[in-house]
């Protein structure tokens, strides 16, 4: 079984510019390929990701300024793109017609770098991440000593919408065997509470926090006020922040009790196995009988998909 943990890093102003710098490369990678399936598609040809790794070697001898950045970043930046395409046809192809294709990357992001397989080293305290811009700067993060990962699969580096960074780190575990023991717990769940009966026929209610309820129409007026200023501007940075701080405290909010509910229905039955219906949110919210309000219940703050994540 294979688990991501989360652990947020301090870089020096030095290492912070070597980032950005690392993260501007991808982004470059990323919209040449990109636009170099554009152009394929314009002529009737197919490139897909095999091609264009392949081309690396070529293209690092075109733009030698991607030999700075460790070749298992590029690879993935690559494979990032391809799965966004492979996303997009996906979509497609079950009659969403408002899905839209890859974009390019705006240099205001920082673009997230993965290390898959090799160039990154985790000892006890510390991450390493290999690059080539500065052998004066080595990124290497203190992480808590607490984390303990037998096995590591892969090292990504991201930042926030705060401009906080982190590192995501997928590692193994091992999963407890499972036994039946014929008992099983059946949910139907819902907006409002969430209803589940057991083998012995007994019901049991819960019911569901709505504290979308009272953040949304906070956010809507935030996101009013906003739109009504100039872009970019001082006062729209102002209510930008505003909103983004108004939706992830709804967001945890919303987390934490779908987390305390999880764990106390998991720790309050003796059955081994719990039963879900395999719920079409997406369908759910576009039905002719969907009101106003529930796409914003089903999807925007997970009460359903996450909630199921939680119990499995």
């Amino acid at each position: 079984m294979q688990l991501t943990q989360k652990i947020r890093i301090y870089p020096s102003p030095e290492q912070e510019k070597v980032l950005w710098a690392l993260s501007n490369q991808c982004r470059k990678l990323y919209n040449l390929a990109l636009a170099e399936r554009k152009d394929a598609y314009l002529k009737g040809e197919r490139i897909n990701y095999q091609v264009q790794q392949n081309e690396l070697v070529l293209l690092k001898k075109q733009y030698p300024e991607f030999c700075m950045v460790y070749s298992k970043v590029l690879q993935m930046t690559l494979n990032t793109l391809d799965s966004d395409y492979r996303s997009f046809f996906a979509l497609r192809r079950n009659g969403n017609v408002l899905a839209q294709p890859p974009h390019f990357k705006s240099r205001e992001y920082f673009t997230t770098m993965t290390y898959n397989q090799s160039g990154f080293k985790i000892e006890r305290g510390c991450v390493k991440l290999s690059h080539k811009y500065s052998s004066e700067v080595p990124l290497c993060f203190a992480i808590p000593e607490a984390f303990a990962f037998s096995r590591v699969f892969q090292v990504t580096v991201f930042q926030d919408e705060k401009e906080r960074f982190f590192v995501s780190v997928v590692y193994e575990a091992k999963a407890l065997p499972f036994v039946d023991n014929d008992l099983y717990q059946a949910f139907d769940l819902g907006v409002t509470k969430h209803t589940a009966v057991n083998s012995y026929g007994k019901f049991v209610e819960f019911y569901v926090s709505r504290h979308d309820q009272y953040w949304n129409p906070i956010v809507d007026l935030l996101q009013s006020r906003r739109d009504h200023c100039k872009k970019k501007s001082r006062r729209w940075h102002h209510w930008n922040m505003t909103l983004k701080k108004s939706k992830r405290k709804c967001s945890r909010q919303t987390r934490d009790f779908q987390h305390k509910l999880s764990r106390r229905i998991v720790e309050n039955t003796k059955a081994r196995t719990i039963i879900v219906g395999d719920l079409n949110v997406k369908s759910m919210a576009q039905s002719l009988r969907a009101t106003a309000g529930l796409n914003r219940s089903t999807q925007n703050n997970g009460y359903l998909g996450r909630f199921v994540r939680f119990l499995s």
